[in-house]
């Protein structure tokens, strides 16, 4: 279960007390206000305490008397979202005497299994909302990346459709779990679209394991910041590329941040390798042949006659 897991069981542990919890267990006025100045309680709305250190999203959502949810909880957990900018808040439907909210809120209205004092919505109720308010191929990475950390399994993938509209079950078959990132996912999504057979962490001798192999002969590593930072790194994948090269591959290296926020371009920069390729006349799939031949691209070309 998504709250078994020690690094998110804070997130959805999280609750608020109200005073009269308080007082039952034994604290006083004064307690409750040197707690309070000491920043290990913090009033989020009147008559309700919560703790003073947790992530500002949550205490966001406490004041406005909802549960932060979607997006916003998804990339509180590190799932991959798609850019966004408001605040996601679930709110019981029929809730009452809340404060106004920030124009820049969106406010998600349903029934919840959630107790009344948490503050994080149900991850599977967050997966399907996030489907609806992201674009297709967005939401397939944030499934993807959710499902890949763990937080969900098949069978809550199959919950998650369940709750959604009909239209959304085509998304279903484009999940992958072995993606390891967003961007992965977008490009092996833009592949696939190209009409390209697409395997997803390909292990390859001399080479190791690569993140996309497209048509058998095309590598494509999707690249971030995170893993690919310092001379050490850089290094390392070049020795890769050369070695891929040493087998006949082609290897594109996309940076996450082009991926995400400038999709069209690495769009047509693919189109212009895939075109480059099927123009030399070479195999567009992998064939093995004996063992000793195993991941290694077809160069043959047909005989003239």
């Amino acid at each position: 279960m998504t709250t078994a897991n020690p690094e998110v069981a804070p997130i959805f542990s999280a609750r608020f007390w109200r005073t009269a919890e308080l007082r039952a267990a034994g604290w006083t006025k004064v307690q409750l206000r040197a707690m309070i100045d000491v920043g290990r309680l913090t009033r989020v709305r009147r008559g309700r305490y919560a703790p003073g250190d947790l992530p500002a999203p949550l205490l966001d959502a406490a004041r406005l008397g909802g549960r932060v949810d979607c997006v916003t909880l998804l990339a509180l957990l590190d799932v991959f979202v798609g850019s966004f900018a408001a605040m996601h808040v679930q709110f019981d439907n029929g809730a009452s005497r809340l404060p106004r909210r920030p124009l820049e809120t969106v406010p998600h209205w349903r029934a919840t299994t959630r107790p009344l004092h948490t503050l994080a919505a149900d991850i599977i109720e967050a997966l399907a909302q996030a489907v609806r308010c992201q674009a297709p191929r967005d939401a397939v990475a944030t499934l993807d990346s959710a499902w890949h950390l763990g937080l969900v399994d098949e069978a809550d993938i199959g919950e998650i459709f369940a709750r959604l509209p009909l239209r959304y079950r085509a998304l279903r078959g484009l999940l992958d779990s072995r993606s390891e990132s967003g961007p992965e996912t977008l490009v092996r999504l833009l592949l696939r679209a190209l009409g390209c057979h697409v395997d997803v962490q390909v292990h390859i001798p001399t080479v190791g394991r690569v993140d996309l192999l497209i048509d058998g002969w095309l590598i494509v590593e999707c690249d971030s910041r995170a893993h690919h930072e310092g001379w050490d790194a850089q290094r390392r994948d070049r020795r890769r590329d050369l070695a891929a090269a040493a087998l006949g591959y082609t290897t594109v290296r996309p940076v996450a941040e082009d991926i995400l926020y400038r999709y069209e371009d690495v769009l047509t920069a693919m189109k212009a390798v895939i075109a480059t390729r099927d123009a030399s006349g070479f195999s567009e799939l992998l064939k093995t042949a004996s063992s000793g031949g195993r991941n290694r691209p077809n160069r043959r070309r047909k005989r003239r006659d």
